[in-house]
């Protein structure tokens, strides 16, 4: 075993290198893997490259790209010549990537082939240059990092041929990323990261999911969130797993013949994609005859239909899964129970993009139902009640993971640190006497009753978005009432009721009007439809009133037509209903 003392971004690939040399590291799921030894040339070459253009530590590199092999390579190299990187999230318009390369004073950009028009609308318009005046290096067309694996498709090489070292001392305290989070309030900030911050995060977290070299890891999120960054990227690359990317966005008729090609042995996750396949597959199996249905509804019942259900799943992913990490928001209290009657390995962690990111979790034999877990080795959690009752308060985090503060934002940096230098996490938590960390929502969603109460609206909309034909929820107060928006599964909703128009023919295709009778039969269809959402809506505020405490219980429930817009995370942006 090796015992290179690691500090740095850089130090984390030369112990894998040493470890792992011919391990296979990054891939496509269809392509044959970079290794270890590849990826070390790969990113000193490109390092080189890229001190060819210019830059010099402490310059700050932009990446833009999907997920890719060469996405790491990229991040490594510019770590390695003491670089800055900016990762910036693909779903961004070529409006806030502007943004951000000009906010974070950006030199060079490396950019993917599919990535580029964004960069080149902003050149077209004459912004690119406005926004970055002169300091903008932006790598030529023909250097981009490609996502067939090249780094030079067409042109002059942007890769260093000489066999000269890439790496320079770095000092652990210097900011080796600022990353720009989406966030839920519509204000991107630029979190700053430090060696130190990152790789005491790598360590104490690749504890958690026991990971073996040689073991597969499938990708699913994006890579310049910090999630995925460090727990899905240099996690692996750290313990000698390789990752797997898709190429394409995670559609089934991708993700489908993925799981069963590389059949993974870890995976990452949001609530919501877990919380599809139960709601989507498995649950329509149990609940979808009369007399199944009765059956589900007693429990000891449940847990045996969740365990023959679960195996099912199980299979689905490849079969030899053991650590399914899920993240980024709250698991629906119903889906968690079912992952825990079949068996499944899910892990539940917590943290923000502030620490590096994980403040609290566990591996998938420790878990707590609806918590979070235990805080991880060497970061500390303390409560303030200000904002709660007994034994709950604001989570405020210390420890090596902690972020540097918010670029050139010294009073946003200020308001999220205490006098005595913890991280306000904005978060409202409960300690058990075990140490198992659990959250009720954050403060800023935070409602006050007509008495005083404190409502946590996240709460409410885990027991909406248990109800059946439920898709997601959210709950604002209007005056003193709460009023909860709510997105249908519209058309498992419509087949439901045709069961119950039997005297109109097709009535499907009425509703939808495709049938030639006239109109007034597609007026009937339509005008019974609505009716039916309408009822099922007052039967269904009437059965989560009944399960809620009387200064939480629902005035009205209003259905929205499209789904809510969300953040790469998948979390709800509330400051858009709100």
């Amino acid at each position: 075993m090796s015992e290179y003392q690691v500090r740095t971004i850089p130090d984390i690939l030369k112990r894998s290198l040493e470890l792992y040399a011919g391990h296979p590291a990054l891939s496509f799921v269809d392509d044959d893997p970079l290794t270890f030894r590849d990826v070390d040339e790969l990113s000193r070459r490109l390092g080189l490259g890229l001190r060819s253009l210019g830059v010099k530590p402490g310059d700050h590199v932009a990446i833009l790209s999907e997920n890719i092999p060469n996405w790491g390579v990229a991040y490594l190299a510019i770590a390695r010549i003491g670089a800055v990187v900016v990762p910036i999230l693909p779903d961004f318009n070529s409006t806030e990537v502007g943004n951000i390369l000009r906010h974070a004073e950006v030199q060079t950009v490396l950019v993917s082939s599919r990535q580029f028009p964004k960069l080149a609308e902003l050149q077209q318009s004459g912004e690119l240059q406005a926004v970055l005046l002169e300091s903008l290096e932006l790598v030529p067309r023909d250097a981009v990092v490609q996502a067939d694996g090249s780094l030079t498709p067409q042109g002059t090489s942007v890769l260093g041929a000489a066999e000269d070292s890439a790496d320079v001392d770095t000092d652990p305290e210097t900011t080796a990323a600022i990353i720009y989070t989406s966030g839920t309030t519509g204000n991107s900030k630029g979190v700053m990261l430090s060696h130190t911050n990152i790789v005491s995060n790598v360590e104490a977290s690749r504890k958690i999911p026991d990971i073996e070299a040689g073991q597969s890891m499938l990708s699913l999120l994006p890579l310049s969130h910090t999630y995925e960054c460090t727990l899905g990227f240099l996690v692996p690359l750290a313990s000698g797993a390789c990752v797997y990317y898709l190429g394409k966005p995670p559609s089934p008729s991708i993700l489908m013949p993925a799981l069963q090609k590389i059949r993974p042995h870890l995976m990452l996750a949001v609530p919501l994609f877990i919380e599809k396949i139960f709601r989507v597959r498995v649950l329509p199996q149990l609940t979808g005859k009369f007399a199944l249905r009765m059956l589900y509804g007693i429990r000891p019942i449940q847990k045996l239909l969740h365990k023959a259900a679960g195996r099912k799943v199980y299979d689905l992913f490849g079969g030899r899964l053991h650590f399914f990490g899920i993240g980024g928001a709250g698991l629906a209290p119903d889906v968690e129970r079912f992952l825990r009657d079949a068996g499944f390995p899910y892990a539940i962690g917590y943290g923000l993009t502030e620490t590096s990111p994980l403040v609290a979790g566990s591996g998938p034999k420790e878990t707590t139902f609806h918590a979070i877990g235990p805080v991880v080795e060497g970061v500390q959690v303390r409560l303030d009640n200000q904002f709660g009752g007994r034994n709950e308060g604001e989570v405020q985090v210390l420890g090596p993971n902690v972020m540097q503060g918010y670029y050139k934002d010294p009073e946003r940096t200020a308001e999220v640190f205490t006098e005595d230098g913890w991280f306000r996490t904005g978060d409202i938590g409960h300690l058990s006497s075990a140490g198992v960390l659990s959250l009720r929502g954050r403060i800023k969603n935070m409602l006050l009753g007509p008495s005083g109460e404190n409502i946590y609206p996240e709460e409410i909309e885990a027991v909406i978005n248990e109800k059946p034909y439920v898709e997601e929820s959210l709950v604002t107060q209007k005056g003193d009432q709460l009023v909860a928006m709510v997105y249908l599964n519209y058309e498992a909703l419509l087949e439901h009721v045709a069961a119950m128009h039997a005297n109109i023919k097709d009535w499907h295709s009425v509703v939808q009007g495709n049938v030639k009778d006239g109109a007034d039969q597609i007026k009937q269809g339509i005008a019974s439809f609505k009716s039916d959402i309408d009822g099922y809506l007052d039967e269904l505020r009437r059965k989560i009133n009944s399960e809620l405490n009387m200064f939480s219980k629902l005035a009205d429930i209003v259905p929205r037509e499209e789904p809510f817009e969300k953040t790469p995370t998948m979390k709800i942006k509330r400051y858009l209903y709100t």
